[in-house]
């Protein structure tokens, strides 16, 4: 067998905990990782892992060939990313989290283009609103919106910066007014996000403190941003979105934007990876293509 496969099958099964979880992450089946580690195991000659039904834990010995692997495989990782560089060219499977529709709306396109122009490169795209671990998952980049409250072992760069905009039909408008004031959203009905059976309320920002919280009169709560655009559109009530989903409505005259002054909250788009001693070619171009290709802010 491949001792730099096994090896890596090894430090999988430690760092996730079970050659389930490790079998995943490598597209194995659970048998074949347990045959690399038997394979380390008998031409070392030494027990790596202790094993029973319900757990497995290090030897003495496997917490050190562990270190030792972890180095040797990062050094091999270096390696081959310095071949790929002379290569110029982006190539191997680029496996990507998402957010569901920000991801499908925005990030995918310039993703499918970078694989049009690299025909050695392959996409894994994944798509989810929920948290994701990298390195549980073998994703190479994840793209996260908002604030970043988990990132401390990480590598983040921002990518983009958008905004949050109230908006409204015409025909609302036309039935019930516009507000001209953050105080005046009390006496308009709105279409309110509801995500994990929490309502959120609108947040508007405010020179050198925290954004204000506003929760607006509304009986239609949604947990779909684009459900509540198309609602918005019919006339059922103001929403507050962000500007990348209501661009093209806003042009159109679809939706109005309202309180320009008061709105416009921003929020930033980042892109996150593992530390590594080499950034990988498909990386680091698939980072830098949606710094350059994002939308910006309006």
């Amino acid at each position: 067998m491949d001792r730099l496969a096994s090896m890596a099958a090894f430090v999988r099964a430690v760092d996730l905990g079970s050659f389930a979880a490790a079998a995943a992450a490598l597209d194995l089946s659970a048998p074949m990782v347990g045959k690399h580690v038997r394979f380390l195991e008998g031409r070392l000659g030494v027990r790596l892992l202790n094993r029973t039904t319900r757990r497995q834990s290090l030897t003495e010995f496997g917490r050190a060939y562990y270190e030792r692997c972890r180095t040797v495989l990062a050094e091999a990782e270096a390696a081959d990313a310095l071949a790929a560089d002379q290569l110029g060219e982006p190539q191997g499977k680029l496996k990507v989290a998402l957010p569901v529709l920000f991801g499908r709306r925005c990030i995918m396109p310039i993703l499918l283009g970078l694989a049009r122009r690299h025909p050695k490169l392959e996409l894994d795209l994944a798509f989810g609103d929920g948290f994701v671990d990298l390195a549980e998952g073998g994703h190479d980049l994840a793209i996260r919106t908002g604030e970043l409250h988990d990132a401390a072992n990480l590598v983040t760069r921002r990518v983009a910066r958008q905004r949050m905009i109230v908006c409204a039909a015409p025909s609302y408008l036309e039935a019930h007014g516009s507000p001209a004031r953050l105080a005046d959203l009390a006496d308009h009905d709105a279409l309110i996000y509801r995500r994990s059976g929490h309502v959120r309320p609108w947040l508007f920002p405010r020179e050198g403190g925290q954004p204000a919280e506003v929760m607006p009169r509304h009986r239609l709560r949604l947990d779909d941003l684009e459900a509540i655009a198309d609602a918005a559109v019919l006339g059922m009530g103001l929403a507050w979105l962000p500007s990348w989903l209501v661009r093209e409505r806003l042009q159109a005259g679809a939706l109005v934007e309202l309180l320009p002054g008061e709105g416009r909250l921003p929020y930033d788009v980042h892109a996150l990876w593992l530390q590594t001693p080499h950034l990988p070619p498909k990386i680091r171009v698939a980072i830098d293509a949606l710094a350059a290709e994002l939308p910006g802010l309006m």
